[in-house]
């Protein structure tokens, strides 16, 4: 069964089509007022870790490795993981995330995580 994932800006606004709504970032994106975010979920936990975002700081010349110690993080985090699972077994969810790089972010690679672990 493919998996319905979506990735977004937080600061784009709320579609229909956007399904559960779940942010994943441990900080709360500056200028985005909660009412506004129509967050199904805020799940810090699935984020990653203090240590590796900061030393990623979204440099693309470390996204491979980035990827692959996040995967490592996630890998150790069934918990975060299998409720991202439950939401998406009952259809799309769309992971919202605050950094300003759209290709390069925790968002992208969390969703090519669950899609590669099915």
């Amino acid at each position: 069964m493919k998996l319905d994932i979506r990735v977004k800006r937080i600061y784009e606004p709320p579609s229909p089509g956007d399904g559960q709504r779940v942010l994943i970032d441990r900080v709360w994106p500056r200028g985005v007022r909660k009412e506004d975010a129509e967050l199904t979920l805020w799940l810090k936990t699935v984020a990653p870790s203090d240590e590796l975002r900061k030393w990623f700081g979204h440099e693309p010349t470390r996204w491979m490795e980035f990827q692959q110690r996040y995967r490592g993080e996630l890998d150790r985090n069934s918990e975060a993981v299998g409720q991202l699972r439950a939401l998406l077994d009952n259809g799309r969810v769309t992971l919202l995330y605050g950094a300003q790089d759209e290709l390069h972010n925790n968002a992208v690679a969390l969703a090519d995580y669950l899609s590669l672990k099915g």
